[in-house]
C-alpha cells in the first residue's frame, strides 16, 4: 500500500530529531508522542516488515517498546522507564558493557581534536590501531585494513585472497553450511541460508558449501576441486558459527582445516566478527585450538559498543598484494580517528579488566545452569550449548523459541535468535556481566520454560522468526 509522504520540511524533519536527541527526560506526553512518532515513521520510512519481527511491537502494531538509554553497562531502559538486562549484547557489540567510559572519553577527546580525517595527511589512530593489533592477534597477522563493518571486512579478506591467488591460478572459495559471514553479493556468497541467497542470484561464482564440523566433507570438496582444475583460493570458516546456531566444531576439526590449507596452498580466513574480542574466553575463538589464520575478520565488539569499525589483518605476505597499489581497495570512513580511537580503548578495557577470563568464569555459570534448565525440560529442549558467553539454547520448534525469548522480554531480559538457525535462541549478554546478574537470567528462565510447559499449543504464538 502506497503511503503519504511527509507534509514536513527537512528542516522541520531534522529540527525535530534534534530536540529529541538534547532531551535528558521526557514528560509522560512527551513519551506517548516519541513513541508514536517512532513507530509510524519505522512504518512509513523504514521498513514495516521490522515491525511483525519485534517483540516490542505489540501484535496489533499501535504499540512499540522504543529505546531510550544504556541505564548501566549491562542495562538499558526504554522511553516508558522499563529496564532491561542485555542478555543480546546488540548481536555482539557491547562485550565492554553500554557506554563503557573508558570508550566514551577517548572517542570523546578525539571528537574535539579531528573527528574525520583528510585523507591527505597521515592519521596517528589508525597507525597505532594497526600495530596494537598485530601485538594482539595471534601468528604472524601483521597488516590490517580498517572498513565500517563485519561484512566489509569478509569483503576485503575474499578480496586480499582472490589478489593474492590469482597468479597462482586458485579461484575457488570453500565455505560452510550454516556460515554467515555478511550479506553483500562477495559476502553473502559465503554466507549459507537459502531465504538471504535466493533472490539476489547469481552470486559471485567459485563458492562451495560443506558441513560445518566435517573435515572429512571438505577434503573431499577439495579433493573435487583440485581434480577438475579448480584450485582453492581460501577457505573461510567462523571458528563457532553464530547465527548457524553457536555451534561449537570438535576440538581437532580448526587444527585439520589449519592443516589442509598448509598442504594444499590454500589460505584460512577466519572469520571472528562475533567470536573475537574476547567472547569466548580468550581474546579471540582460534586461540582455543592454537590455530593461526592468514586473515582474520573483526568488527562488532572492536568498537566498544561506542564507533562502528571493522578490521581486516593479514600476514605481511598475503597483504603485499596492496603494496603496489595501496588503492586496489579503500574505503572513505573505514579506519576514521573516532573508530580508531574506540577501537584502541576497547582493547586497553579488555585487557586492563581481563574481560576474557571474566567471560569464561561467568559463561561456564551461565552455560552450566543452562543446561540443567535442558534436562528439566527435555520436551521443549533439544540441547544447550556455548562457549565464554556466546550460547545458545535450541528448541524443538521455532515457535517455542519464540515464545521464550518473547516471554523473557517481558520480564525485562533481552534475547533473541540467529539469523540462519531460528530455533536458536542466543544469549550474548556483555562480557561485564556479573554473577548476580547470571543467576537472574537463569531464575527467569526456568520461570518461563515452566510457564511455556504448561502452555496449551495454541497459547504459543506460531510465529516464525530469526533474529527476534
Amino acid at each position: 500500500m502506497s503511503r503519504l509522504r511527509t507534509t514536513l520540511t527537512p528542516l522541520e524533519c531534522s529540527q525535530r530529531a534534534l530536540q529529541w536527541v538534547h532531551k535528558e527526560t521526557l514528560t509522560q506526553e512527551e513519551t506517548i508522542a516519541l513513541n508514536q512518532e517512532v513507530l509510524s515513521n519505522f512504518r512509513d520510512y523504514v521498513n514495516p516488515g521490522f515491525l511483525s519481527y519485534r517483540k516490542s511491537v505489540t501484535s496489533g502494531g499501535d504499540f512499540g517498546a522504543v529505546e531510550w538509554r544504556a541505564s548501566g553497562p549491562n542495562t538499558l531502559v526504554d522511553t516508558q522507564g522499563k529496564e532491561y538486562l542485555d542478555c543480546l549484547g546488540g548481536y555482539g557489540i557491547f562485550n565492554v558493557g553500554h557506554r563503557n567510559p573508558t570508550v566514551l572519553a577517548a572517542v570523546e577527546s578525539q571528537l574535539a581534536k579531528q573527528p574525520l580525517h583528510s585523507q591527505e595527511l597521515l592519521d596517528p589512530m589508525r597507525a597505532m590501531l594497526a600495530k596494537t593489533l598485530a601485538a594482539l592477534t595471534p601468528g604472524s597477522l601483521q597488516y590490517s585494513f580498517f572498513s565500517n563493518s563485519g561484512t566489509e571486512a569478509v569483503e576485503a579478506a575474499l578480496k586480499l585472497a582472490k589478489a593474492y591467488q590469482a597468479p597462482r591460478g586458485r579461484f575457488t572459495f570453500i565455505a560452510t553450511s550454516g556460515a554467515f559471514h555478511g550479506k553483500s553479493l562477495g559476502a553473502l556468497s559465503a554466507t549459507a541460508k537459502q531465504a538471504f541467497r535466493q533472490p539476489f542470484m547469481p552470486l559471485l561464482p567459485g563458492f562451495h558449501h560443506v558441513p560445518f564440523g566435517d573435515i572429512e566433507a571438505m577434503k573431499q570438496q577439495v579433493a573435487l576441486c583440485e581434480k577438475r582444475g579448480d584450485g582453492i583460493a581460501a577457505i573461510i570458516l567462523e571458528p563457532i558459527q553464530g547465527e548457524g546456531g553457536v555451534i561449537v566444531p570438535p576440538a581437532h576439526y580448526l587444527p585439520a582445516v589449519r592443516a589442509l590449507c598448509d598442504e594444499i596452498g590454500a589460505l584460512l580466513i577466519l572469520d571472528e566478527v562475533q567470536t573475537g574480542m574476547g567472547r569466548t574466553g580468550k581474546m579471540f575463538a582460534c586461540e582455543h585450538y592454537g590455530v593461526q589464520p592468514d586473515i582474520l575478520c573483526l568488527a562488532k565488539a572492536l568498537g566498544g559498543g561506542v564507533m562502528p569499525i571493522g578490521a581486516t589483518v593479514a600476514t605481511e605476505a598475503v597483504f603485499s598484494v596492496l603494496f603496489d597499489n595501496p588503492f586496489l581497495h579503500t574505503t572513505t570512513f573505514g579506519g576514521n580517528p573516532l573508530a580508531c580511537t574506540a577501537a584502541l580503548a576497547t582493547i586497553n578495557v579488555l585487557l586492563t579488566q581481563n574481560l576474557a577470563d571474566r567471560a569464561a568464569q561467568q559463561g561456564a555459570f551461565l552455560l552450566d545452569g543452562l543446561r540443567q534448565l535442558a534436562t528439566e525440560y527435555p520436551e521443549l529442549i533439544v540441547e544447550v550449548r556455548g562457549l565464554g558467553l556466546l550460547q545458545a539454547i535450541e528448541f524443538r520448534e521455532n515457535e517455542i523459541g519464540y515464545a521464550f525469548a518473547s516471554e523473557l522480554f517481558k520480564r525485562g531480559i533481552l534475547v533473541a535468535g540467529t539469523l540462519n538457525n531460528a530455533k536458536s535462541v542466543r544469549i550474548a549478554p556483555p562480557l561485564t556481566i556479573t554473577h548476580n546478574q547470571c543467576a537472574q537470567v537463569l531464575l527467569q528462565a526456568g520461570e518461563v520454560l515452566k510457564k511455556l510447559r504448561g502452555a496449551q499449543p495454541n497459547d504459543i504464538q506460531l510465529k516464525e522468526y530469526a533474529v527476534g
